[in-house]
């Protein structure tokens, strides 16, 4: 069969209408995400002072997810995905009103902003294990490694627009960032309730919430595979993506710029991330998702220590640029050999662990990069964070093996 753009391409995802909705929905939803995030830890960073503040709001922000991940995983695998997503952006943009109204009202302390990102954090964890694990009923087998990538893609584009965006609303009111982003969810809600493909639930598990979790990480644990994918993705949002806390200080610390010149480099992650994501089902083609997810752990450690060294502004944008892009490479395609090597009843649970990992081991690296940039310098936090990225690929091109199970993504015959 010829390969074009919708067929078997680098966008074969959008050959579904399913996808397409809510994929549009969830893009104009996470351009407010973006700006609210950009607009509140600039906030943080002007009106706290200090890099720990700013990480510990991004800690509030994602930390339930390393404590509820799991039990949402079990949920998403006994719920309606489609109902579970509703209720998670709902409480969102209840959370994001209220953030703005706290503002406009002048009564927005550190504590009510901690208290009001934590119900954010909730929210999530509850949301992303049924949105990941969602994707594969929307399109086929063939196309799941492209409906991830494109996924991943749009929250990134988002993340590209949103700062941006943000960046220009901070100027104008502080508070208009909050309710931009509650507005926002409106297209997702809206998505959700387009989309025709049903997403039934099973059963409840006979043997209890914690035995059926328990079976997920079995799963993961007789995939030895999988437990090293899982370790590496841990290492690269500890280490790597945490260092997006540290944007702010780099910005106004090492670069003397303001709001603008924070979003412009924020902006250059995403846009990195947003070419990354696809450019996985490109290089598919020439290469396993082995390969690609050794090359691209090397190149995020690379990248940062790159980042930490430069002190010429537009340099920097380059290499912040790469340090998306290869970050959402290596997980995006590890996202992708997790789900595609997980059948329908156990992907809820699997995608749960690497969310866990992923998005929680973020805000906790955050911390402890948030405390070294405080303690030493921003660029020394970034630099030992990029040798462990760098350490962690090397030892994948060292001993291949423990990853050689991580074949590429079989049809999905139990679905």
């Amino acid at each position: 069969m010829e390969r074009t753009i919708l067929s078997g391409g680098v966008l074969s995802a959008f050959g579904h209408r399913d996808y397409r909705i809510l994929w549009s929905g969830a893009f104009a939803s996470n351009i407010g995400t973006w700006i609210q995030t950009a607009a509140l830890l600039w906030y943080m960073k002007l009106h706290a002072g200090s890099n720990t503040w700013v990480a510990l709001v991004n800690l509030a922000s994602f930390a339930p997810v390393l404590f509820l991940s799991v039990f949402a995983g079990s949920i998403a695998d006994h719920k309606d995905r489609k109902q579970l997503i509703l209720a998670g952006q709902t409480v969102m943009m209840f959370d994001a009103l209220a953030l703005g109204i706290v503002m406009s009202l002048g009564v927005a302390g550190n504590a009510v902003i901690i208290v009001i990102s934590v119900i954010m954090g909730v929210a999530t964890a509850l949301l992303l294990p049924a949105w990941q694990s969602i994707m594969p009923d929307l399109v086929p087998a063939s196309d799941l490694l492209n409906a991830v990538a494109l996924n991943s893609a749009q929250f990134n584009l988002a993340r590209c627009i949103g700062p941006a965006l943000g960046a220009v609303i901070v100027v104008w009111s502080i508070s208009a960032a909050f309710y931009i982003n509650a507005i926002s969810f409106l297209f997702v809600i809206a998505a959700v309730l387009l989309v025709r493909t049903a997403t039934p639930g099973s059963p409840p598990p006979p043997e209890g919430t914690l035995r059926h979790i328990g079976a997920g990480f079995r799963h993961v644990w007789a995939n030895r595979y999988m437990s090293w994918l899982l370790a590496l993705i841990t290492i690269a949002s500890f280490f790597g993506f945490s260092n997006l806390v540290l944007m702010p200080a780099m910005t106004k610390d090492v670069f003397h710029r303001g709001a603008a010149g924070y979003g412009l480099m924020l902006g250059m992650f995403g846009l990195g991330a947003a070419v990354g994501a696809p450019l996985v089902t490109y290089l598919d083609r020439e290469f396993n998702e082995r390969g690609v997810i050794k090359a691209s752990s090397i190149m995020l450690g690379l990248f940062l220590i790159g980042f930490s060294l430069s002190r010429t502004y537009s340099l920097t944008l380059v290499l912040v640029f790469g340090f998306g892009a290869s970050f959402m490479m290596m997980s995006s395609a590890t996202n992708a050999v997790l789900q595609g090597n997980s059948e329908r009843i156990m992907r809820g649970r699997v995608t749960s662990i690497y969310v866990m990992l992923l998005v929680g081991a973020y805000p906790v690296g955050g911390q402890l990069m948030g405390y070294l940039s405080d303690v030493r310098s921003a660029p020394f936090a970034i630099c030992i964070g990029g040798c462990a990225c760098l350490a962690a690929g090397l030892f994948l091109l060292v001993v291949p093996v423990v990853i050689s199970g991580a074949v590429s993504i079989p049809p999905l015959a139990a679905d």
